[in-house]
């Protein structure tokens, strides 16, 4: 199974790019993982935040492959400790044949066309983050489940 990153727009700030690099290189020794960015929509201004939500929606469908099981990272999805998030990612790679894809939409969330083709909601936190910073956090997560299956002490209790 390959686990990806599914994202809306590029990260700018160098210092989250360094960081979600590092933890992207880290995950290779557990399992195939990889981001796959989709280009920011153009002319954003024009739309509202429905017709926004709905082209990246398009674009967001569009990205995912046949047999594979997407995850929104979404507030309202359910909370996990990293022992449980250990334990979800363990469970996942047993019964998910192909890719297991994690989504983060964009500014205003995910349009209803994605909602109804998802698996899964998982929140990561009840507060709000940037896009970038969220990207970060997922990937320490990943590297901390991973870290955690395979009892090393990278996470203590």
């Amino acid at each position: 199974m390959k686990i990806t990153l599914l994202v809306i727009g590029k990260t700018d700030a160098g210092y989250f790019k360094e960081a979600i690099e590092e933890y992207r290189k880290r995950l290779e020794h557990y399992l195939p993982f990889d981001i796959q960015v989709i280009p920011d929509i153009r002319n954003t201004k024009s739309l509202n935040s429905e017709q926004q939500k709905d082209k990246e929606g398009e674009l967001i469908l569009k990205n995912l492959q046949s047999g594979d099981y997407m995850v929104l990272l979404d507030e309202h999805g359910k909370e996990y400790t990293s022992m449980q998030f250990a334990t979800y990612i363990e469970k996942k790679t047993h019964s998910v044949p192909k890719r297991l894809v994690f989504v983060i939409g964009g500014p205003y969330g995910f349009s209803s066309s994605v909602y109804d083709k998802a698996s899964e909601k998982i929140s990561l936190s009840k507060m709000t983050f940037s896009h970038q910073m969220i990207r970060l956090v997922f990937a320490e997560q990943l590297y901390r489940a991973m870290t955690i299956l395979n009892n090393e002490p990278y996470h203590h209790e």
